[in-house]
């Protein structure tokens, strides 16, 4: 294990009502630790004060100048491209992210760290079900038992932004990482595909200062698209063979129904087409795997 040594860093978009508080709460618990860190703010182009407010306090307060560092997008980027800035520009080897909203509890980065230092790729902030906001919960265990599926593995928390991880491996992944909202759910799939060894550690959510950026519908569907997008990419059987089972089956119910008269007309032609497609995507499963056993990732 490398030093006792972090880079924060904390993405920023129009938080000007916590950021400043959130930056003094993590100086405060750092500096109390055995920890050598720097905090990384990347300010996305924020519309309100959050710029001015990071500037101002940072002028006025020159003993925090070799701590903290700000960066800002000219336009808004996203969140994923805020996190690949700060981790491009941090010193460090081990990178923790949280956010600037005050939802994560921030005292506990010497905690999860201390987990991070047994060896882990990775330690994730697990926030309890119960936390969540209700009308995410449906959504959340929803995508969580498709990731579930197409991973192998029980994710207990897929997208938590309170997480340690290694900079080189994160930077792996960046050309497949979104500049959304996506970045911890790919980084989640990822290290879990390619069995990095990741610890999830049980931690408080708090209700987030200031106005949600989240679009429910639009996001869902958009994390629908990247689990399946991501797991494809490591993984393809895990797509292409359901897919082609289901056609498969459907093809045989069909058929059964057809042999026993309860269909009017034997569809022998949308079973042929049904067994056809079922082999098609078999294959294309067959030749994906090969080919991803070839690319090292």
């Amino acid at each position: 294990m490398s030093k006792k040594q972090l880079s924060i860093v904390i993405p920023a978009y129009n938080e000007q009502n916590a950021i400043v508080d959130t930056i003094k709460n993590i100086l405060s618990i750092m500096d109390k630790s055995d920890i050598e860190y720097e905090i990384i703010v990347v300010n996305d182009g924020s519309k309100d004060k959050t710029k001015e407010y990071l500037e101002k306090y940072f002028q006025e307060n020159p003993q925090i100048h070799s701590k903290l560092l700000l960066f800002s997008h000219i336009i808004n980027k996203g969140y994923g491209a805020t996190l690949k800035t700060g981790i491009r520009k941090a010193k460090y080897s081990n990178i923790c992210i949280t956010d600037s909203d005050g939802t994560y509890p921030n005292q506990d980065i010497p905690m999860l760290f201390a987990e991070y230092e047994k060896e882990y790729d990775m330690v994730v902030g697990q926030r309890s079900f119960k936390s969540l906001p209700k009308l995410t919960k449906p959504t959340k265990w929803f995508l969580h038992k498709l990731a579930n599926f197409l991973v192998g593995y029980k994710i207990p928390d897929i997208n938590s932004g309170l997480r340690i991880f290694k900079k080189e491996i994160a930077m792996k992944y960046f050309g497949i990482i979104c500049d959304g909202f996506s970045f911890t759910t790919t980084i989640t799939l990822a290290m879990l595909s390619n069995n990095y060894s990741v610890k999830y550690v049980p931690i408080e959510y708090f209700k987030r200062i200031g106005k949600s950026k989240i679009k429910p519908v639009k996001d869902t569907l958009n994390f629908i698209q990247l689990i399946i997008r991501t797991v494809m990419y490591f993984n393809p059987l895990k797509i292409f063979v359901p897919m082609s089972f289901i056609m498969l089956l459907a093809a045989i119910v069909l058929f059964v129904l057809g042999q026993v008269n309860i269909l009017y007309k034997s569809p022998s032609n949308t079973i042929v087409v049904l067994i056809v497609g079922s082999i098609q995507i078999f294959i294309t499963g067959m030749i994906a795997d090969l080919i991803d056993k070839r690319i090292e990732k």
